[in-house]
This record gives C-alpha cells, structure tokens and sequence, in this order.
C-alpha cells in the first residue's frame, strides 16, 4: 500500500493535537490546523528525519473521513510526531491503535506490514473492565479489622445481638491482619535469615541489610506477585495479601455452601475516589475516615468489599504489565511495577503506601533507541500519608552510581523536619559509594503520572 501526503499544505501537529481529536466516529470533519507556510510532503518527512528507503514503526493515531471501512485519511504518530497521510484506496484498511511498518520511498510511505495485535490491547480490556469496580485497600482493611472486632467483643461498643462471625473466617482475618508491616518494624532490625512477621522478636537498632530484606518481603507479599509464585510453589505463605484476601473470600463462601461461581456474581463495593482518578499513580489519597459503627458485616456485604479490594490489586497488577509491555517507535518502555503496600500506625489503624518502581532498559538494548541512556537507570517513587505529618511524597532516580532525590511535603513543619535530615542522607549515601547529584525538599506535591487508555492501547504520554 502506498500513502500520500496531501499537497494541502498542512503541517503535522504537535502530539498533543492529536491527543485531543475526537474519535474518529464523531471527528469526520477534524483537520490537521494549517501551516503558517506551504510544506512540502517532501519537507514534512525531512521533518521527521526520515531517510529515503528508511524504514521506521508508526503508530496509527487517528482514523479521519472513515468511509465504507476504508479510511480517506489517516494521521500517523511517527517518532513523537504526527503525519497526516492519504492511504491507497482499496489496499490494506487502518485502525486506529494499529501499528505499521512504513518506508519512504521518494515523496511516499509505502506499508510493508501491520504488526500483529499487541498484547497490551487484551491487557487494556481486562484494565478497563476492572477500573469502575475497585475499592481502596486501607479502607477495605480498616473494615476488615473492625469487623474483626466487632466480631469477637474485643472492640469497645461491639455489637452482640447477632452470631459472630463463623471460626474459619475470624481466624483467617486474623492472619491478614496479623501480617499487616507496622511503622514499628521499620526502626529495628531482624538478624538475616530470621523471621519478618509482626510478631517476630526485635531489637534496638537498625540493620540495613536486615531491613533491605524486610521491605522485599513486604513488596513481595503485596499481592501483585501472587501468581507468578504461585506458578513456582504450590505451597505458598499466608503472607501474600491478594492470597490472604482469597482465603477469607473461600471461607465464606464455605459457610454459605457456595463456590467460586457464587462469588463473581457480587457487585464489588466501590471507593469512588479511585474511578475519579483510575489510572493515576501515585495517586495522593488521604487518610480513610475512623470506622465507627460495630455491627458485624454481613457475610454478603463482606463479599462485595472483598471483590473490590481484589479488583484493586488487579488493576495495579494489568497496569503494571500494560506499561511495561507497550511498544513505542524509539524502543522498549520501563519497566513498570506499581505497588499499594499496606501498613499500621502505631493506633493499628491502616494506611497505605504507594510504590511506583521504574528500569529504563533502554541501555541494555544495545543502544537501539534512539534516546537511549548510556547505562540502565532505576526510578523509584513513594507517596503516603504520615496522620500528623501530611502527606509525603519521594522521587529518586539512580543512574550507575549516580543517584538524585527530591522530597515533596505538603506541611511546612514536615519540610523543615525533611531538610534538616538531608546532610546525614547525603552522607549516608556517599558512605554506600554513590555519586549524590541532587537532594531537594519541595512543598506541596509532584505532578501525578497519568495513564490515558486508549480504544486499543494504554499510554502514558498524556
């Protein structure tokens, strides 16, 4: 197939002009704007640096003029750039969200290929069909330990009038709960090898390698690797939360006589702050409000937030995976792992920690990007609520031996709290043999990473 770029003398737009068309169904009349002066289809691909006989990856961005399953025009998203293109009447139909192989040839683009359907168009659907459902894990735990309470008289004011909650089920809340991370944990230290769980001996002072240890072992019972392990061991620990979750869902599910079958059927109880803002993260949510009342759930009420706390940890689950699988024209994307790790304040009340855990693999590819590092590079961002403290935000991004980390904080008396601690941080991580290029304490909070689900695609570029 040949595409021809139309003589109407209009220039590409921006990337960002296209991110704003409509979509094709409701854009037949949407135009490229016009160029302050007459391009060329010659000099619209010098524009793209794009060689005679080169070939290059092109995303299909916008379907224009659509007509009997043919499209009259067509913009491509080439190397961060848009092209507005006319395709060959007849030959090979584009879609939008397709991705195509095209060289130049003359004044041309010649098709060579459709690429096959990208693994991230199954992952989006499975995203965009969780996204209305989810509900926050803090507050969902917070619901679980008062229910807990409630249900064995533990809790001031618990409510005795109906029968409490079946053995199997309390026992197996208290398992999830009893292997919650508390702020505790993180000022002593285990030997190596020993044991991570709360209730585990302790000691003054802080080993790093034993609290390096630690903090792996909690990102890995977060629940998003659930699976993968899984697939290793049949005979996995009661750590992991999203397993935790599913003993509790099997034991009321027992105690009600039904099966898995029985449980798809719940409407998951949804935390509307997550559909507002579905796919940003860290998302900067505050504190869930104290749970007051003490009434026993109710075995069908506690389905319904078990599915959505579930819903929750799969949506960070598929987004982790869209991010990391999607393709773009100038090389392999990060890869991404995003993760809600729960924890408890010294009340026992839960809380929530953000993790957004980013490798630029590009370096490692043989410098096929033409952005590419030089070396590999790391990014990692947390983002959580410290009660009294506010909000706290931490971006730090290392780069071979070069790190650089910046600290957002929404109260002042927290800031002033943060820079004075950046000298002994500074020194502490030159004591490690890093190259310190940036420490940096800012107020307020850092602009949120946005995903835009696309008809076929999740994209972070928006």
């Amino acid at each position: 197939m040949v595409t021809k770029l139309p003589d109407s003398g209009q220039t590409p737009p921006p990337v960002e002009g296209v991110k704003n068309l409509r979509p094709p169904a409701a854009a037949a009349t949407v135009r490229a704007d016009p160029a302050p002066s007459q391009l060329s289809p010659a000099q619209q691909l010098d524009m793209l640096q794009l060689q005679n006989r080169e070939t290059v990856l092109a995303r299909v961005a916008q379907v224009l003029n659509s007509a009997q399953g043919q499209a009259a025009e067509a913009v491509l998203d080439i190397r961060g750039r848009s092209l507005l293109i006319q395709p060959a009447v007849g030959e090979t139909p584009l879609a939008q969200g397709d991705w195509v192989k095209v060289m130049r040839a003359g004044n041309e683009l010649q098709l060579l290929g459709k690429l096959a359907g990208a693994p991230e168009a199954r992952i989006a659907q499975a995203l965009a069909q969780r996204l209305p459902w989810q509900q926050r894990l803090d507050t969902g735990l917070a619901q679980l330990v008062n229910a807990l309470g409630a249900a064995t008289g533990s809790a001031p004011g618990s409510f005795a009038g109906r029968a409490p909650l079946p053995t199997a089920v309390t026992e197996a809340i208290q398992q999830l709960v009893s292997q919650l991370p508390s702020g505790k944990s993180l000022t002593t230290a285990l030997p190596p090898g020993a044991a991570t769980g709360p209730a585990a001996s302790t000691a003054p002072g802080a080993d790093p390698e034993a609290l390096v240890a630690r903090i792996k072992a909690w990102i890995s019972d977060s629940g998003n690797f659930a699976e993968s392990r899984v697939a290793r061991a049949a005979d996995m620990p009661l750590a992991d939360l999203k397993l935790a979750l599913g003993r509790i869902v099997a034991s009321l599910l027992a105690q009600q006589g039904g099966d898995a079958g029985q449980f798809n059927r719940y409407t998951p109880l949804v935390s509307h702050e997550l559909v507002q803002a579905p796919l940003q993260f860290p998302n900067p949510l505050p504190s869930p409000p104290p749970v007051t009342g003490r009434e026993p759930m109710e075995a069908g009420q506690m389905l319904r937030l078990l599915a959505g706390m579930l819903n929750r940890i799969s949506v960070n689950q598929l987004h982790s995976q869209a991010l990391t699988n999607r393709v773009t024209a100038e090389g392999p994307a990060p890869a991404t792992w995003l993760v809600e790790l729960p924890w408890v304040n010294p009340q026992g009340e839960p809380r929530l920690a953000q993790l957004r855990l980013e490798h630029d693999r590009a370096g490692e590819e043989g410098g096929k990007s033409r952005r590419a590092p030089a070396v590999a590079e790391w990014r990692f961002s947390l983002a959580l609520d410290l009660d009294d403290s506010g909000s706290v935000f931490f971006e730090v991004s290392l780069r071979d031996v070069q790190v650089s980390a910046r600290v957002w904080a929404e109260q002042q008396d927290t800031l002033k709290r943060v820079q004075e601690e950046l000298t002994g941080l500074r020194t502490r991580l030159s004591d490690l043999g890093l190259d310190v290029v940036d420490l940096e304490c800012r107020r307020g909070t850092p602009q949120g990473s946005a995903t835009r689900l696309e008809q076929r695609l999740v994209d972070t570029r928006a």
